[in-house]
């Protein structure tokens, strides 16, 4: 019996996908992985985008409501659901909205090409040591945090979101 046509390339990209949770979980072997409650200040960071300047979070978005998002290029859902985001993003942007994307543990040349070739226009932050997506309490990829205005975060999606659900929430903070 043979391997159904794309059957190796679903397997293998669950495969890739388990062992970077197992990593961001063994990553912080010895610290409890933290949980962030629906209320709580989110913390702060500093990541460089995609042209090497640092952006400093949530000093530099405060006002703003924030979907941050962390995800990588391998990940199977990741793809879509950035594609899917842009119409909501262009949509909400100038009511306040900012989509920062946070790629883990890849390097930039990898991040910059699989944006690129996507087309999305919100920013692509850069976790090259998850470093950031372990303060998080990242497990699975995509995750995202939706941060009000305030830098509190108001709802988190683990897995891939739609549009709909994606814009619902987004509404609802701005």
């Amino acid at each position: 019996m043979g391997v159904p046509a794309g059957a190796s390339r679903v397997v293998t990209a669950s495969l890739r996908a388990c062992l970077v949770a197992l990593l961001l979980a063994l990553g912080s072997c010895g610290d409890a992985i933290p949980k962030l409650e629906t209320g709580a200040v989110v913390p702060s960071f500093t990541l460089d985008d995609l042209a090497h300047r640092p952006v400093e979070f949530p000093a530099q978005a405060r006002g703003e409501v924030v979907a941050l998002r962390f995800w990588a290029d391998w990940c199977p859902f990741c793809e879509s659901e950035m594609t899917q985001l842009e119409p909501v993003y262009r949509k909400y942007r100038d009511r306040g909205l900012r989509i920062l994307a946070v790629n883990v543990r890849q390097d930039p040349a990898t991040a910059e090409r699989f944006v690129r070739r996507l087309g999305v226009s919100y920013e692509t932050l850069l976790d090259v040591d998850g470093r950031v997506s372990r303060r998080y309490g990242v497990i699975g990829l995509p995750t995202t945090f939706f941060i009000d205005r305030e830098g509190r975060l108001r709802a988190k999606v683990l897995g891939e979101s739609t549009p709909e659900v994606f814009e619902r929430i987004v509404a609802d903070l701005l």
